[in-house]
């Protein structure tokens, strides 16, 4: 678990510093509108800060258009403002990595850099303060005092080149570097996934990620079914059991590298069914049947999170419980984890019954819920016992079911007594 914990400050409707500490399972509850996506969409964004060579602090580049702008990232979209965010890390050699960065816009250039850093390992920490001077608005060595001492220093993403500081701290070496490759891969699903065609091409290559729309999903499985395995295949179906009875998915080769992706009944012989022409909630949750059937055929070799909007969307209320226990058997089957925002009761209530029962260690899950306030949003920590009890519940969360059912009693009261 190299990434144990991340932060965000003044980030679009967060003023404040709002912290998740990651378990193998963490999940976000809130109401619409009030902040769960971004706080989501804020590990991706960190990624591309400490995973990439982009020259820019958050390589906005990646997110193809649902970031239009670093302004608005920033809380109040000022255009001379700053973003805070930082993650706790541990590495390869067990050195724990803290590292905080102060990301400015410097709006009537275009541009952002890194305008205050610090790096922590145990006691010993290195301070990167920019020196505002001519240099600043050029995309290589801009000036910064690191110390004591002006150095020129380059950055990619937001961790700075290992050969322009002594790169080291309290005698670990290549800091720079460890830090870099201990963040984890991190993987983006978002809540509308693509429509599956009709017909669709294998892939070239076999990916790790099906893709934030879910787009390479089924070119997973044809990559898998040209090199003649099926394994994904077999996969899918033994997990679509559990959601969907008496269906299970064929990958048809109809020649010129073309496959027709189709669901077949189990009960009646012969029955078929186009991908494109099954119910909405089957295409939906199709890519993380075939993420999750991907990893188990080729398990990943380094640490990975993955951030998954409304696993449940368009499903019936009787398959949110199978999902959770889709989520438990990855996370302790394999080197991923996952972040997952949600607005299923039943999703959460298998959790913590697994919880209830040994199935899930309580400091396994974390659970987060986004309050809002005076236009303000807030991070409240949910605990979990032993026992899958809550700490902490918020006001009228889930409780829609039993406040209708209490007025439907009420009503027919009424209307009994009325009628006496």
């Amino acid at each position: 678990m190299p990434l144990e914990r991340f932060f965000v400050e003044n980030y679009r409707c967060f003023k404040e510093r709002q912290e998740v500490e990651l378990g193998k399972i963490t999940v976000l509850l809130g109401r619409n509108n009030a902040g769960k996506s971004a706080v989501a969409r804020a590990l991706p964004l960190l990624s591309s800060g400490f995973r990439s060579d982009s020259l820019n602090p958050l390589d906005l580049g990646e997110f193809r258009g649902s970031i239009p702008s670093f302004t608005d990232l920033i809380h109040g979209s000022s255009p001379h403002g700053r973003i805070h965010v930082g993650a706790s890390l541990r590495s390869s050699d067990a050195s724990d990595f803290a590292v905080e960065a102060e990301i400015q816009n410097i709006a009537d250039r275009g541009t952002q850099l890194v305008s205050a850093l610090k790096i922590s390992c145990g006691s010993s920490h290195e301070d990167f303060s920019w020196v505002p001077s001519t240099d600043a608005f050029t995309s290589d060595k801009r000036t910064y005092l690191v110390g004591a001492e002006e150095r020129k220093i380059s950055f990619r993403g937001i961790v700075p080149e290992g050969n322009d500081w002594h790169d080291s701290l309290e005698g670990v070496d290549r800091v720079s570097e460890k830090i870099r490759k201990s963040f984890d891969q991190v993987r983006y699903l978002g809540p509308f996934r693509e429509t599956p065609s009709r017909f669709f091409r294998a892939l070239s290559s076999m990916t790790g990620s099906v893709g934030d729309k879910g787009e390479k999903a089924l070119g997973m499985m044809a990559a898998d079914e040209m090199r003649g395995r099926g394994r994904i295949t077999r996969e899918v179906n033994r997990l679509l059991a559990d959601v969907l009875p008496g269906w299970s998915i064929d990958i048809t080769d109809v020649g010129s590298g073309m496959y027709v992706p189709r669901l077949r009944s189990m009960d009646e012989s012969g029955l078929y069914v186009h991908i494109d022409d099954v119910g909405t909630g089957v295409v939906q949750f199709l890519p993380i049947l075939i993420q999750r059937a991907a990893d188990k055929v080729e398990p990943p070799t380094g640490p990975v999170i993955e951030i998954v909007e409304e696993p449940e969307l368009h499903l019936h209320p009787s398959a949110h419980a199978s999902i959770a226990d889709l989520y438990i058997d990855s996370a302790h089957g394999s080197n991923v984890r996952f972040l997952v925002e949600t607005h299923s009761e039943n999703f959460l209530l298998r959790l913590r019954r697994r919880v209830a029962e040994k199935k899930l260690a309580p400091e396994e899950l974390r659970i987060y819920f986004v309050e809002q306030e005076g236009g303000e949003s807030f991070l409240r920590k949910i605990q979990v016992d032993s026992l899958g009890n809550v700490d902490y519940w918020p006001r009228g969360v889930f409780a829609e079911d039993f406040e209708e059912v209490r007025a439907l009693a009420d009503a027919q009261t009424s209307r009994i007594a009325d009628a006496s």
